[in-house]
């Protein structure tokens, strides 16, 4: 597929990503979600929302950043990175 187009509504690339981990917790991902914040301006991402499912152990990220890649390097200096990542395309 091509590119993604961007409007006025998606002006910045969205992300969402998967990271499968057996055993996490609320606790955990939340966790997980801090030490990205903590160092997400440096890779000029913007970790929005997460989402845990602990019985199927998995975590959903949604993030905005300039490149799929400060996604991924946010998450692995954060210490997680994820199995899967998609840009996506926020509608209201």
């Amino acid at each position: 597929m091509g590119a993604t187009k961007r409007t006025m509504v998606n002006p910045v690339p969205k992300y969402m990503d998967v990271h499968k981990m057996e055993g996490i917790t609320a606790e955990d991902a939340a966790h997980a979600h801090r030490a990205d914040l903590k160092i997400q301006g440096k890779h000029g991402a913007r970790f929005l929302r997460y989402w845990v499912n602990e019985e199927e152990g998995v975590v959903f990220c949604l993030s905005e950043a300039p490149t799929k890649q400060a996604a991924l390097d946010t998450h692995e200096e954060a210490g997680h990175p994820p199995d899967e990542i998609f840009e996506v395309i926020e509608r209201e």
